[in-house]
């Protein structure tokens, strides 16, 4: 396990491969783990590093913030402490998101951009979503967190068919913290990014799965009337997740992308 120490927090990360960099950052709830595979695919030809937001995974959770712009603002802290002057930025969900708005605040960081299941406009998110975002919920949520994993196993086949996932996603639930579950999904159901993604130079990729009920996958829309640049992958038998449920055709599109 690798850590940095920023301005204001203590961030872990894992580095696996050879070569160019390219950043992976994971989507709410979860942590670099969704990205164990990828990383192994990349790893004759990148130096992938994958990041926990504060908040998140083993990072720091002694913030009273954690919004879409504290990650860009570590995304930002992480690349300089690295000695990452720029690198494409692929992130899922709510990384993804992150990912667009680093390239709009810091445009010189970044090469490309890569996005998957990833909310443009806050309100593509679904409603148990957006409902976690207010106090109360986000309260009775977080101190009932059995309830919850159970219901999310109970969901589960409806979200992706990797069996794995509710382990995944219930291990991760237990790093979370009140603050970093309320403040980060609260922010992503306020972002609107449309007005400021024509400030987007560089190409982007969008990969969505048309069986997402969690973010509406027809934000790729957006995206191709938005940037200049756009690339749009659309997988018919992918949920929220298409790194798992259609693993293979994901990564093979990831990596052209990330070669061209």
């Amino acid at each position: 396990m690798s850590t940095i120490t920023t301005d204001q927090g203590v961030v872990h990360y894992e580095v696996h491969g050879r070569g160019r960099p390219v950043i992976l950052l994971h989507g709410w709830l979860g942590s670099w783990g969704l990205w164990q595979e990828t990383m192994s695919f990349l790893q004759n030809d990148y130096r992938a590093y994958a990041l926990d937001f504060w908040g998140f995974g083993e990072s720091g959770k002694k913030r009273e913030s954690y919004d879409i712009p504290d990650f860009v603002s570590l995304v930002d802290q992480f690349m300089d402490r690295m000695g990452i002057a720029q690198a494409p930025l692929v992130g899922h969900s709510m990384g993804g998101t992150v990912s667009l708005a680093v390239a709009i605040r810091y445009p010189h960081r970044v090469t490309k951009v890569g996005i998957i299941g990833s909310p443009i406009v806050g309100g593509s998110l679904a409603l148990p979503l957006k409902l976690a975002g207010y106090t109360p919920v986000a309260w009775a949520v977080h101190n009932m967190l059995w309830a919850l994993k159970l219901g999310l196993r109970a969901a589960a086949p409806r979200i992706t068919n990797d069996p794995r996932w509710p382990d995944m996603i219930n291990q991760d639930l237990d790093k979370t913290t009140l603050e970093s579950f309320l403040s980060s999904i609260k922010s992503l159901r306020k972002t609107d990014l449309r007005a400021t993604l024509e400030q987007i130079h560089k190409p982007v990729l969008g990969i969505y799965g048309l069986k997402d009920n969690l973010v509406n996958p027809n934000q790729y829309k957006l995206l191709e009337a938005g940037v200049a640049e756009p690339h749009v992958q659309l997988m018919e038998h992918a949920g929220h997740f298409p790194m798992l449920d259609q693993p293979r055709a994901f990564m093979t599109t990831l990596k052209q992308f990330l070669d061209e």
